[in-house]
């Protein structure tokens, strides 16, 4: 059989792929790992690969930095390139990054059937980048694997067939649940000091957030409230760091009571810190979903999401970047214990299966 190639191309996509690159393997599926190096620190990166166990990507194209134009088109460039050399039987890639919708472009116009995990999910704000590669990408792509029902209503409401649906559960959740033994090892908690359900977890990069030097410093008005009742461990991305030094707020930042400030953290670490926390306030998407597994309380620092069942059917809350909005439901959360919630369906650990199942029909159908 000729090759499927997975696509990573930044951080995020990793949790993604690794339960399934792994399930692949166990079948005996020849299959490429790419990185397009959309988002590399090779430290970090080296970190994850390690703690997913992960090889080492058979190819990596490098792209690097720049405006989503010069990045999309970079990837581009160097997916045909690998395309034309390997002539893969199916291009599986995930999330919503820049290389998504590069590498599902250069499928579609060489003829090559692509799958997109993590299809179908919608914050309906095009103001986000993300927003658009979603709807690009779901709307070229051969197989569209839903993590949550949500995500089939929204296809189908933009007039995608039925038949390329496949509801199959959230791999990230494959991740989580994979490794939360593992993460028990880890010592985060010891270095920063703190204690199993007594502090809270921020993560903080959206443009919305850290770009807007207004928007920025209401959410550290509410960190200087929260951080009076609870510590709270913040690992500072390095886009937020560099916004908090151009708008002079790096001092302010520092002086928070109780904010334990570190560099980022490799995926066994952030689990067992996320895994104790009290509390977590970010404006990322996976976080949402993972709280929502483990039953923490979420507080999400945007005014929409993409993950709406974390919000219907889980814990997480959206309060936007107000700050008395942002502090009245983590004060809420911290005397009450926080909303509760269920787990969505099929986010049962064994989502790489359903898919690995799904891809393997169509490339054996397709011969």
């Amino acid at each position: 059989m000729k090759p499927i190639i997975l696509v990573v191309g930044a951080r995020p996509n990793f949790m993604k792929i690794a339960p399934l690159h792994a399930e692949l393997a166990r079948r005996g599926v020849n299959q490429i790992l790419l990185h397009t190096g959309q988002h590399y620190d090779e430290n970090m990166s080296k970190v994850f690969f390690e703690d997913l166990r992960m090889p080492e990507p058979d190819i990596y194209l490098g792209v690097g930095s720049g405006t989503h134009a010069e990045q999309t088109a970079r990837v581009m460039v160097e997916f045909e390139r690998i395309c034309l050399e390997h002539r893969p039987s199916m291009v599986v890639v995930v999330g919503d990054v820049n290389s998504t919708i590069a590498c599902t472009l250069v499928a579609a116009k060489l003829w090559i059937p692509s799958a997109h995990v993590e299809a179908g999910l919608r914050s309906f704000d095009r103001r986000m980048p993300e927003e658009i590669n979603r709807l690009l990408t779901d709307s070229i792509c051969d197989i569209l694997l839903t993590p949550s029902s949500d995500g089939d209503e929204n296809l189908l409401r933009e007039g995608v067939s039925a038949e390329k649906i496949h509801l199959v559960g959230n791999i990230m959740i494959d991740s989580l649940l994979l490794n939360l033994e593992r993460a028990e090892s880890s010592d985060i908690r010891e270095r920063l000091g703190v204690l199993q359900g007594e502090y809270g977890v921020l993560t903080l990069h959206r443009p919305s957030n850290v770009d807007d030097e207004i928007a920025f410093g209401r959410v550290l008005s509410a960190l200087e409230a929260i951080g009076a009742h609870l510590p709270v461990v913040f690992p500072v991305h390095p886009r937020t760091r560099k916004q908090a030094q151009e708008f002079e707020l790096e001092a302010r930042l520092e002086a928070i009571p109780n904010i334990i400030l570190c560099e980022p953290i490799g995926y066994l670490d952030f689990v067992r810190l996320m895994s104790g926390a009290k509390l977590v306030l970010t404006d990322s998407g996976g976080l949402q979903e993972e709280t929502t597994a483990l039953g923490i309380p979420c507080l999400t620092l945007r005014e929409n999401t993409e993950r709406p069942i974390t919000v219907t059917e889980g814990t997480n809350i959206i309060v936007g970047n107000d700050t008395d909005t942002i502090v009245e439901a983590a004060f809420k959360a911290l005397e009450s214990g926080g909303k509760t919630g269920s787990v969505p369906e099929l986010w049962d650990g064994r989502t790489a299966g359903r898919i690995a199942d799904v891809l393997l029909a169509h490339v054996h159908r397709d011969g």
